[in-house]
């Protein structure tokens, strides 16, 4: 079927497969503004086969508002995206695992989607994660966070097609698939195709993007500097038991000053991320005793 969004002010036609679009708008819309829930769901695919084309029309469906100041490139855009979102606002993460190791990358997002969880849930957010491979995900993330994957791919040299696996149907892709990264495993409830159009400005979204991944490639040692610097000043003060006052003076005894603010800060950023860490450990520990043993199931919708 063909819609009317309203793209930098102008109507725009927005092609979109009838299945999909009932659901989205009226199961997935009805179940976050009624029921008081969250809608967190994973776009993958190969690099250049259209996905974060995709997201943006799954975005546009559910938060006729959307714009490409919802898009966010790395960690910290989506905290402040998070915090700062309005009830019911669709936030997509693009390009999640780009710029960064895949480790430190995939360390951050799980983190982050354990950590937001009752934020993402209060106000009623539509998360969107667009990504190369859902199997890079922890298991907690895609067993008990992800209500669905949209996994996007090209036929025959041309792009635009779609399967999307539901909750149950992604479990089991991911618990039998993740060995080889194939999809194949498991078959998908749903599957269409989509056009090549942009729900948002085009232009600033690649000049956002374009600036965000430079941003990241470029990632100063500094920062690297400042992380060890907190970490140091985090164990002197948990572990070695020293006050943030006698790490001042210590400081300056060595011709470094620095305010007792800064080493108040150190400690809570590092003790925050600790608590993220912790936390996705113990939800660890819960998706590891479930049975490992995948069953027949009968797929249902969206």
């Amino acid at each position: 079927m063909i819609t009317t969004q309203i793209v930098c002010g102008q109507e725009r036609p927005l092609y979109m497969d009838n299945g999909l679009h009932m659901q989205l708008t009226e199961k997935v819309v009805t179940s976050v503004h009624k029921k008081d829930k969250d809608w967190f769901a994973i776009v993958d695919g190969e690099e250049g086969v259209g996905k974060s084309v995709f997201a943006f029309q799954i975005a546009k469906t559910l938060d006729p508002n959307f714009s490409y100041k919802q898009v966010v490139f790395n960690a910290n855009e989506f905290i402040k995206a998070v915090m700062t979102a309005q009830k019911n606002q669709c936030i997509v993460f693009d390009e999640a695992f780009t710029g960064l190791s895949s480790r430190t990358s995939l360390s951050e997002i799980n983190n982050l989607l354990v950590s937001l969880m009752m934020e993402m849930r209060q106000k009623n957010l539509f998360i969107i994660l667009v990504m190369p491979t859902f199997f890079m995900l922890d298991k907690y993330c895609v067993l008990h966070r992800a209500k669905g994957l949209f996994h996007v791919f090209s036929r025959e040299g041309r792009r635009g097609y779609w399967h999307f696996y539901n909750k149950r149907s992604m479990k089991f892709l991911y618990l039998k698939g993740k060995k080889f990264y194939e999809y194949n495993e498991v078959k998908p409830v749903m599957f269409g195709k989509f056009q090549d159009q942009y729900m948002l400005n085009e232009t600033e979204y690649r000049k956002t993007k374009t600036k965000a991944l430079h941003h990241k490639e470029r990632k100063t040692k500094a920062e690297k500097y400042m992380f060890q610097r907190n970490v140091l000043f985090y164990l002197l003060y948990k572990r070695f038991n020293k006050t943030q006052t006698e790490l001042v003076t210590l400081c300056k005894e060595c011709d470094f000053d620095i305010e007792q603010k800064a080493i108040s800060d150190a400690v809570k950023d590092i003790s925050i991320k600790q608590q993220f860490k912790e936390a996705l450990e113990e939800k660890q520990e819960e998706v590891n005793t479930e049975k490992s043993v995948v069953p027949n199931f009968v797929p249902t919708p969206l």
